[in-house]
C-alpha cells in the first residue's frame, strides 16, 4: 500500500479503533465483574462486547473492499471513504453505548462507506474487463 500512503493510514486508524474497542471490552470485564470466558454478563459490559465484535465483522468487509478500491478511487477518495468508516464506527459505539437502540445512525455510516469502497472496485474490475 505504499502507492495509497493516505489510504494506508485510514486502514491504521481503523485498526486502531478495533484495537482500542477491545481494550474497552476488557476494563469493561474487569468493571462489571464478567470473568473469562463468559461473553455475556453485565449490560454494560455485553454492549461493549457487541460493539467489538461487531466491528470485527464490519471490517472483514471493510478491509478488502478498502485495498480493492484504492486503484480505482485513487489514494485521496479512498482515504476518505476509510476515514468515514471509522467515524460510522465511532459513532455506532458511542450510540450503543447509551442505548442499543441508537446504533442505527453509526451502522448506516458505516454500510454507506463501505458500499462505495465495493461498488468502486466491482466498477473497476469491470472496466477492466472490458477494456481488455
Amino acid at each position: 500500500m505504499a502507492a495509497y500512503p493516505l489510504t494506508t493510514l485510514a486502514i491504521i486508524f481503523a485498526i486502531l479503533l478495533y484495537f482500542v474497542l477491545g481494550a474497552l471490552v476488557g476494563a469493561a470485564r474487569a468493571k462489571f465483574n464478567v470473568p473469562a470466558p463468559l461473553p455475556t454478563g453485565h449490560p454494560e459490559f455485553d454492549k461493549r462486547n457487541r460493539v467489538h465484535i461487531n466491528t470485527l465483522e464490519q471490517l472483514a468487509l471493510f478491509l478488502p473492499a478498502i485495498f480493492l478500491a484504492a486503484p480505482v478511487l485513487g489514494d485521496q477518495l479512498t482515504a476518505i471513504a476509510g476515514l468515514v468508516w471509522s467515524l460510522g464506527r465511532i459513532v455506532y459505539a458511542r450510540g450503543y453505548y447509551a442505548d442499543a437502540g441508537k446504533r442505527g445512525p453509526g451502522f448506516g455510516i458505516t454500510m454507506v462507506a463501505t458500499l462505495v469502497l465495493i461498488i468502486a472496485a466491482g466498477y473497476g474490475a469491470v472496466m477492466a474487463l472490458i477494456a481488455g
